[in-house]
């Protein structure tokens, strides 16, 4: 068995401890007879430890932290648009339906110049719209989320914060 020195400079044996933070066996005790100890073995195999619980109160967020992150979340939520926005076009492409708008237009005689759907929304206009839009939703997600975490700074002081009860079950 090994042994430790605690503070104090006294030399301890080191005993293996159960999750409840009871020695498991220190190595002194009396043997046990086999009736006593099967009977022991079997009130821990029934014994069901209790859930532990602990109650936190989260009472500051760092903005910086705030920032970064939904930064890093825009971002992606911006490339996921730019890439739906082209898988969109490219379906409605092939579906044809820029085609049949432009003949239903033209159908009805407001075809005066020679309309076509297809090139007022062709596929480099469409991806230009939608990434300056994400690079704009991307500048104001960040700015916003980091103003409420300033805000909820200010407010937790006031009132303590959000309390949170995390339990281990």
């Amino acid at each position: 068995m090994s042994e430790y020195v605690d503070d104090e400079g006294r030399r301890e044996p080191r005993v293996g401890r159960t999750v409840s933070n009871q020695p498991i066996s220190t190595g002194n005790e009396a043997p046990m007879p086999s009736a006593a100890r099967a009977a022991a073995a079997n009130k821990r195999r029934h014994h069901t430890p209790r859930a532990r619980r602990m109650s936190l109160s989260l009472t500051r967020v760092d903005a910086w932290s705030v920032a970064k992150v939904t930064f890093l979340l825009s971002v992606a939520g911006g490339i996921i648009q730019i890439v739906a926005a082209a898988l969109l076009w490219l379906v409605l492409n092939m579906a044809g339906v820029f085609d049949q708008v432009t003949q239903i237009v033209s159908s009805t005689g407001l075809d005066s110049s020679g309309f076509n759907l297809a090139d007022v929304l062709s596929l480099s206009t469409v991806l230009s719209t939608v990434t300056i839009l994400a690079i704009i939703g991307v500048v104001l997600f960040t700015l916003l989320a980091t103003i409420f975490a300033l805000l909820y700074n200010v407010v937790s002081s006031l009132v303590g914060g959000v309390h949170v009860t995390l339990g281990d079950d």
